[in-house]
């Protein structure tokens, strides 16, 4: 009877629960039932996001919320999936209607959070050319993602990288429309398959005038659809991506968050697109505060509502009670307030999240950080790296050659890039090499940004002590008493996604520096002040930095006459959200750099060869109006290759770098990118020749600053391409890459050699490696349109194909193009295949052509 009872009770318990939370009944059907539930209120908190910490903020409220974002970073794989487990408790106990939190966060080349493994960056997993390696690296991502209560990644980048400039270039997959949707396929696909929602941004064209981020954007509708559009439209009709964030930037006068006809037209009625469309973090808000097309947040809300934009990221802002009274009121519809929160609840609905409600533990601390993770890291680096110039048998190094020099600032750090979570390991290039050779380091040269650090000698703290004395506030804005105080010895600290101490929170924070600034002599200073978020500079009472805002890591820089003495210094400091850091630096000491370059030139003389690792300041809010290495880097290398040893320059950087001053002095360069946790190991395993480089550019380096923006793929120009002082070629073209060993093409075969408009043609060709090592070829495919009705491309990629040869071994590569290869946006608009002759050429790079054909298409 007891069980008979118990059984009672559950169908009676199941009985008594909304139809819309029936897992058994139809999503259209739930959908209806809860829709017709909802207030007013409850419809608008489901567009709302927080990035706030849901357990220390009243953010989840008896209205509901439609998503929580980056809340989780700072925690281990387990932590992070018992505050999420807590976090849709909250949703179950505290909301009337008990709909679960939409839970997302940044997985560009890995998830951020503690432990998580860090692959390469975007930029390097393009520069590999191969799409099953990016679909493991993306599966492999995902398997970290998902047990952590992760749901939404806001990735991949697959804008083009059409300026080199622009700060961004490493999140992307670079400049090539095919390159970039075949790679952003690869991870989309391998996300929704796990069941993980992914997001390419930022939709559309993320990079302006100058390679400035977010500029106003006026191009024809046809680049577009031949360019930007490319990738986008894959990953949605070919990955089913359920996600895309809306641009920061204006397209063509109208605000990408409020683009009537790039969201509801293109998106929604040509793609067919289902998901749903998020901002970008403060977009909606922008419509009133930086294109304002907006008088009102009331206004600026209606306008992207109506657009089509779905959710608003980061936090409630205008889609909060601004939009909440222009619905009450009339001026904001309410079938467009419906159609967005469907399309939230549908997206809940289909991914399971009333259902699955909760995550593993257990299973998220083993996903997190794994061995063969980390090896496929390494091998994913090693894959990317691209060998850029190899002269006079410098590399591979020889296992006996000797002990080795490893200089530059970026030895002995770890370069991971933009939106990286925090590995349990991170492998330098110094300990890469250090586990292969003997080594003499030396840092030869101050990283990029600011000033070297004010030593502790140049400081005197307030009430005593070398250095200066920190106080530290739980607060933004340095309000009431200090949390704790004591007496820094310089002012040069990363603490990532950590606090300044054990019990201080990890994001709002904020820091004061009292003391005296001792000169040693009467002249005019350089300071510079390197921070993420706010920062104040006082000396002797004058406010010299006042960067009182919320930013990514930037240098301030001021200048201040100081005669020889004390001098009463103030830094006051706040951080935000995310990663933090503060350099207090200046020219005070310039013996300083001196030392240091002298120590890695007497480095370089004790040993047969000298590794100079270099690389540039770059990512998101640092764009670039120069391309050049920092002085300091070039005059190490030039002092280095002086002494007349091989020179190897290691770049870890994610974009191009103008290299006219140093490259003839060094024997090899390579492209190493941020290489992810094993970089290291893998410079090393290429370096030393265990593993044979192969990395392809998927952005073209110019040769200076003003070549830029320069692409592979321009359309012909009317007369030249030159400059009176110098050529209008690339230093190295996209899909440049040297190797270690040579191949051979033979064979090219094209067939048929006649097609309808609609028919499809094979490419084949033979590949034999001539070499004495084993190694990966990469084939490309570019085809021109030898005569059309409008102007085109001289080449367009079509195809590629990674082929790993052991020596004397050969392959048939085949490439099948059709008419969306052969298409372009005809005088109506609409794509056409034209008939006449297409010519194919198949080779190395796009400026290496080592076979090539025609064919025709037919009327």
């Amino acid at each position: 009877m007891a069980n008979i009872g118990v059984s009672l009770l559950t169908l009676l318990a199941l009985a008594q629960e909304p139809p819309y939370l029936d897992p058994a009944r139809p999503v259209e059907e739930r959908l209806a039932d809860l829709l017709g539930r909802m207030t007013v209120e409850e419809k608008v908190a489901q567009l709302q996001c927080s990035i706030g910490d849901p357990e220390e903020r009243e953010i989840v409220r008896a209205d509901g919320i439609g998503g929580l974002g980056v809340f989780l970073r700072g925690l281990g794989a387990r932590a992070a999936a018992e505050k999420a487990n807590r976090v849709q408790r909250l949703a179950l106990e505290k909301t009337r209607l008990k709909i679960p939190i939409l839970v997302h966060d940044e997985a560009l080349h890995g998830i951020m959070g503690k432990g998580a493994t860090s692959f390469p960056q975007a930029i390097a997993l393009a520069a590999t050319f191969d799409t099953g390696l990016m679909t493991d690296v993306a599966a492999a991502i995902a398997r970290e993602t998902a047990p952590r209560g992760v749901h939404q990644v806001l990735s991949p980048v697959v804008n083009l990288a059409l300026d080199v400039r622009w700060g961004r270039v490493e999140e992307t997959y670079g400049e090539d429309p095919h390159l970039s949707a075949r790679m952003g396929v690869a991870f989309c696909r391998a996300f929704e398959s796990a069941g993980l929602i992914t997001t390419p941004k930022h939709f559309a064209v993320n990079v302006g005038a100058g390679g400035r981020d977010s500029m106003a954007i006026d191009v024809s509708e046809r680049w577009l659809r031949e360019n930007e559009f490319v990738p986008f439209e894959a990953c949605i009709r070919e990955a089913g991506a359920r996600s895309v964030m809306a641009a920061y930037s204006s397209l063509n006068g109208f605000p990408c968050s409020a683009n009537r006809w790039l969201l509801a037209g293109i998106l929604r009625g040509e793609w067919g697109f289902r998901g749903i469309v998020v901002s970008d973090y403060g977009s909606v808000g922008g419509i009133l505060t930086q294109h304002q097309t907006a008088g009102t947040k009331g206004d600026a809300a209606r306008q992207a509502l109506e657009a089509g934009l779905d959710m608003e990221l980061p936090d409630p802002d205008t889609y909060a009670a601004p939009l909440l009274e222009a619905v009450k009121s009339g001026r904001a519809g309410t079938a467009a307030l419906d159609a967005a929160v469907r399309r939230v609840l549908e997206l809940k609905l289909r991914a399971g999240l009333f259902e699955r409600r909760t995550v593993d533990p257990d299973r998220a601390a083993g996903a997190n950080g794994t061995a063969a993770h980390r090896e496929l890291a390494r091998r994913a680096a090693r894959a990317a790296i691209v060998l850029l110039k190899n002269e006079r048998g410098a590399l591979p190094l020889a296992p006996d050659a000797g002990p080795i020099a490893v200089v530059g600032p970026y030895a002995d750090q770890a370069r991971l890039g933009g939106y990286s979570g925090e590995p349990e390991r991170v492998v330098t290039v110094l300990e890469g090499l250090r586990a292969r050779a003997r080594v003499v380091h030396a840092r030869g040269a101050a990283p990029p940004g600011g000033l070297r650090p004010i030593a502790a000698g140049f400081l005197e703290a307030e009430g005593g002590g070398r250095g200066l004395r920190g106080a530290y506030f739980d607060n933004r804005t340095l309000a009431g008493t200090p949390r704790f105080t004591r007496v820094d010895p310089v002012v040069d600290f990363d603490w990532g996604l950590g606090g300044p101490a054990e019990g201080m929170p990890a994001d709002f924070f904020s820091a004061r520096w009292t003391g005296k600034l001792l000169a040693p002599a009467t002249r005019v200073y350089e300071i510079t002040a390197t921070t993420e978020d706010g920062v104040r500079l006082w000396i002797d009472g004058e406010l010299l930095i006042d960067s009182w805002v919320n930013r990514a890591r930037t240098t301030d820089r001021c200048t201040a006459r100081l005669s020889a003495g004390a001098h009463e210094l103030k830094l006051e400091y706040y951080q935000n959200r995310g990663t933090a850091s503060a350099t207090l630096g200046w020219d005070g000491n310039p013996q300083e750099g001196d030392a240091e370059l002298e120590a890695a030139v007497t480095a370089a003389k004790e040993c047969a060869a000298a590794v100079v690792v270099a690389g540039v300041e770059e990512g998101e809010f640092k764009d670039r109006s120069t391309l050049e290495l920092p002085a300091s880097q070039v005059r190490l290398i030039r002092a280095v290759a002086a002494i007349g040893k091989p020179v190897i320059v290691v770049l870890l950087n994610g974009s191009a770098v103008t290299m006219a001053p140093w490259l003839p002095d060094a024997h090899a360069v390579l492209q190493a990118w941020y290489p992810g946790q094993e970089g290291g190991a893998a410079v090393a395993d290429v370096l030393f020749g265990d593993a044979n480089p192969a990395g392809r550019l998927p952005i073209t380096f110019p040769r200076s600053v003003g070549q830029t923006p320069l692409v592979y793929n321009p359309r012909p120009t009317g007369r030249g391409w030159g400059y009176v002082d110098g050529p209008g070629t690339p230093l190295f073209p996209f899909g440049h890459g040297l190797s270690y060993t040579t191949f051979a093409y033979d064979k090219l075969a094209i067939e048929p050699a006649g097609i309808a408009a609609d028919g499809r043609v094979t490419v084949s060709v033979e590949v034999r490696n001539t070499g004495g090592r084993a190694g990966d070829e990469v084939v490309q495919l570019y085809l021109t349109d030898e005569v059309a009705t409008m102007v085109r491309p001289a080449r367009e990629l079509r195809g590629f194909r990674r082929v790993p040869l052991a020596p004397g071994a050969r392959a048939t590569v085949r490439f099948e193009l059709g008419p969306r290869d052969l298409a372009f946006i005809g005088p109506e608009g609409r794509p056409v295949v034209e008939p006449g002759v297409f010519r194919v050429r198949v080779g190395s790079s796009s400026a290496d052509a080592r076979a090539e054909g025609t064919f025709r298409v037919t009327p």
